[in-house]
C-alpha cells in the first residue's frame, strides 16, 4: 500500500510536465561517465553549478578544494609573482595611465619584456605556457594594481586572440601567436555591433565567399572594442551564407575570422570617452569590402557563435581572480585608514559600523578568490563543462568588488571622494565588470536557463521511468520517496558532509538543504511553466541569486576545510569567514526560494510589470509633480 501511494505522488508530480526544454540558449553538454539517481541511465555532467538545478550535489569538482598545480608549474610562478609585483608597484603609475587615457609608453614596453602578452602561448610558440591557475595567480596582482591595464592585457590574450589559442589550426597559431605572445602585435575581438550589444547572435556584419572560394569579402562594423584603435589582429564575427548539411538550403549563420590591421579597407576610429578604464583603448572598427584569405577562417564556416561563446566562456574565469585583486587592495586601504584615524576620541576602527563594513569586505573576497581557484584548477583539470561556474564567478565577484569599492569610499569619507586618494579612479574602473562579456543580467538568465534545460532532461528521463513503473520500480520508490520527505518537511537535500571538515558541520547541513531546496523549486516551476519558464525572469533572476549563493557556499566550505584540514596558517580565521557567509547565504536562500509561491511577491512582480509599462508610454516619469507646476 506504501509503494502504491508513493507511485502516485510521483505521477501527479510529472504528468504535466512537457520536457525537455530544447529552445534553451544553453552551451550543449559533454558525455562523461557518472552515475545519478535514476537506476537505468547515466548522468553526463559533474559540474556542481548544473547539479544544483536537479537538487544534486556533484561533489567531484568541488571536494577537496582543488590542487592542480605541479612542482614545476608551482616553481616558475614563484619566479614570476614577485617581479610582477615589483613591476606594478615601481614602475606602473595608473592615475598617469587614467590621465593620459592610454598605458604608457615605458609601461607598455616593460610589459612585452616580461612577457605579460603571451602568458598561456605555448612555450614553442613564444609565450610563457601557463595554466589557468597561474594565469589568474598573476592577474590578481595586476588587478590589485591597475584595471585599465589589466583591460588591455586582458582584451588581448583572454578573449583577443583566445581563438587562435583554442580552436585554431596549427598553421594559424605557427604564423600569429609568436608576434601576439612577445606584443609586436596586439590583438582585439570584435563581436558587439550596433544592433548586437548581449544578443551576439543579431549582427549584421557580412562576409561573401567569391566565386574561386580563395578569399571572403567582408563588411560591417564593430564598436566598443577595446584596444580597437591599437590592435594588429581582430578576431571577427560575421554572417555568412552556409549550406545546410541535410537539405542543402542556405541559410545565415555566423562564421569567425582571424583579420588583419594591414588587410585593404580595415580601418578604427578615435578612442572613445569613457568613464572609467581609460588607459584602455576601446574604439569603433570598420570593414569596407575587407579581403580575407579563405585560410584565415577561425574554426568550421558557419560555427562561429559557438566559437565565440567557446572564447568568452574560456576568457570569463580570470575576471574573477583579478577583481579578487582589486578587493585586497581596496581592503589593505580601507584597514589602513581605519586603524590611523581617531574621531570622537578614539580609531574609527573601533567602532562597529566600521568593524562591519571591513568583515563583510574581507568575507566577499574571500568568496570570490576562493570560487576564482577552484574555477582555475578544474579547468586544468579537464572539466568539459564550466560555463555556469565561470558565469557565476564573473556576476559575483563584479557586484562584490563594487560593494567593497563604495564602502571603502564611505570609511575615508570625504577623503575617498577626492582624486588624489585614487579610490574614485577604481570605482570609475569597476563599473564595467558587471557590463561587458556579458552583463550580469543576461548572465544571470543564462546560468538558470543553462542549469533548468539539464534538469529538463532528468525529468524527461523520470517521465519515461514512470511509463514502465514495475519495470523501473527502484527509480519510482527513490523518487517517490524523495517527494514524500519533501511534503512532510523532513528533506535534508543530498549530503555533503562525508567531504567537509567536521568544524564546519553546520555549513554542509546548511548547504545541502539548501541544494534540495533548490533543486525542488526548479522543478515545481518546470512542471508549472514547462518552455514558457524562459519567460518567467522576475522567477529566473531570484533562483539566479540562489545558484550564486549555493556555489559560493560550496566553494568556502571546501576550502575552509582543505585549510583545517592541513592546519594551514589562518584556518580558524577562514572558518570563521565560512561559518558567517554560509549562515548569512542559506538564510538568503530560504527567503529568496519561498518569493516563488508567495502570494505578496507574485502581486508585487505584477506590480512591477505594472509600473514599468505604463513608465514606457509615458516614456518616463508618469506621475503628476507635488506642486502641480
Amino acid at each position: 500500500m506504501f509503494s502504491r501511494t508513493i507511485y502516485r505522488i510521483s505521477m501527479n508530480h510529472v504528468k504535466k510536465a512537457r520536457i525537455p526544454i530544447t529552445r534553451f540558449p544553453a552551451i550543449a553538454v559533454t558525455n562523461q561517465e557518472r552515475r545519478r539517481h535514476i537506476a537505468t541511465s547515466q548522468r553526463d555532467s559533474q559540474s556542481f553549478a548544473m547539479g544544483l538545478f536537479s537538487g544534486e550535489a556533484r561533489t567531484d569538482e568541488v571536494f577537496p578544494y582543488p590542487e592542480v598545480l605541479t612542482e614545476e608549474q608551482r616553481e616558475t610562478l614563484e619566479g614570476l609573482v614577485d617581479p610582477t609585483r615589483k613591476f606594478f608597484e615601481e614602475c606602473n603609475d595608473p592615475a598617469k595611465n587614467d590621465a593620459i587615457e592610454k598605458v604608457d609608453d615605458e609601461t607598455m614596453a616593460g610589459l612585452k619584456e616580461m612577457g605579460a602578452f603571451g602568458l598561456q602561448v605555448p612555450e614553442e610558440l613564444g609565450g610563457l605556457g601557463l595554466s589557468n591557475t597561474s594565469y589568474s595567480r598573476l592577474v590578481e596582482i595586476v588587478g590589485s594594481h591597475d584595471l585599465g591595464v589589466g583591460i588591455t592585457l586582458g582584451a588581448h590574450q583572454s578573449i583577443g586572440f583566445k581563438g587562435i589559442l583554442l580552436v585554431g589550426n596549427e598553421e594559424q597559431k605557427k604564423k600569429y601567436l609568436p608576434k601576439l605572445a612577445s606584443g609586436e602585435t596586439i590583438a582585439a575581438f570584435c563581436l558587439t555591433e550596433p544592433t548586437s550589444g548581449s544578443d551576439a547572435a543579431s549582427i549584421r556584419s557580412q562576409a561573401v565567399l567569391s566565386e574561386d572560394g580563395k578569399y571572403w569579402t567582408l563588411n560591417g562594423g564593430k564598436l566598443w572594442i577595446s584596444n580597437g584603435g591599437i590592435a594588429d589582429i581582430f578576431t571577427v564575427f560575421a554572417k555568412t551564407m552556409v549550406a545546410d548539411g541535410k537539405t542543402g538550403e542556405m541559410k545565415e549563420k555566423i562564421t569567425s575570422f582571424i583579420v588583419e590591421r594591414n588587410f585593404e579597407g580595415v580601418t578604427s576610429g578615435p578612442p572613445e570617452t569613457k568613464m572609467g578604464i581609460k588607459a584602455s583603448n576601446t574604439a569603433e572598427v570598420h570593414f569596407d569590402e575587407v579581403k580575407i584569405p579563405a585560410e584565415n577562417v577561425l574554426g568550421e564556416i558557419g560555427e562561429g557563435f559557438k566559437v565565440a561563446m567557446h572564447i568568452l566562456n574560456n576568457g570569463r574565469f580570470g575576471m574573477a581572480a583579478a577583481l579578487s585583486g582589486t578587493m585586497k587592495a581596496l581592503i589593505a586601504k580601507a584597514t589602513d585608514f581605519a586603524v590611523n584615524r581617531t574621531q570622537f576620541g578614539d580609531k574609527i576602527s573601533q567602532y562597529g559600523t566600521i568593524q562591519e563594513k571591513i568583515a563583510r569586505m574581507s568575507v566577499l573576497q574571500y568568496v570570490t578568490e576562493s570560487m576564482a581557484y577552484m574555477l582555475s584548477a578544474n579547468m586544468d583539470r579537464g572539466a568539459p563543462e564550466f560555463q555556469i561556474e565561470a558565469a557565476i564567478s564573473k556576476v559575483f565577484a563584479s557586484e562584490a568588488c563594487w560593494w567593497v569599492a563604495d564602502e571603502c569610499i564611505q570609511i575615508y569619507g570625504g577623503m575617498g571622494y577626492m582624486k588624489d586618494c585614487g579610490i574614485e579612479r577604481v570605482m570609475r574602473d569597476l563599473r564595467i565588470f558587471r557590463i561587458f562579456e556579458g552583463t550580469n543580467d543576461i548572465l544571470r538568465l543564462f546560468v538558470c536557463l543553462t542549469g533548468m534545460q539539464d534538469a529538463g532532461k532528468n525529468l524527461k528521463e523520470l517521465q519515461k521511468s514512470l511509463q514502465n513503473p514495475f519495470g523501473n520500480l527502484n527509480v519510482v520508490l527513490s523518487e517517490g520517496m524523495k517527494r514524500t520527505q519533501r511534503a512532510m518537511g523532513v528533506d535534508s537535500g543530498p549530503s555533503i558532509n562525508d567531504h567537509v571538515h567536521s568544524e564546519l558541520g553546520e555549513c554542509a547541513r546548511q548547504c545541502s538543504k539548501c541544494i534540495g531546496d533548490f533543486g525542488a523549486a526548479v522543478e515545481n516551476l518546470l512542471v508549472k511553466h514547462g518552455k514558457k519558464i524562459v519567460d518567467e525572469q522576475f522567477k529566473l533572476k531570484r533562483l539566479a541569486d540562489a545558484a550564486i549563493d549555493l556555489y559560493g557556499m560550496a566553494a568556502v566550505i571546501s576550502r575552509a576545510s582543505r585549510s583545517l584540514s592541513k592546519n594551514i596558517p589562518n584556518a580558524q580565521h577562514e572558518a570563521t569567514m565560512t561559518k558567517f557567509f554560509c549562515d548569512e547565504a542559506s538564510r538568503r536562500v530560504s527567503r529568496t526560494l519561498r518569493t516563488l509561491n508567495n502570494a505578496t511577491d507574485l502581486t508585487n512582480d505584477q506590480r512591477m510589470l505594472s509600473i514599468a509599462k505604463a513608465v514606457y508610454e509615458n516614456d518616463g516619469v508618469i506621475q503628476e509633480h507635488p506642486l502641480q507646476l
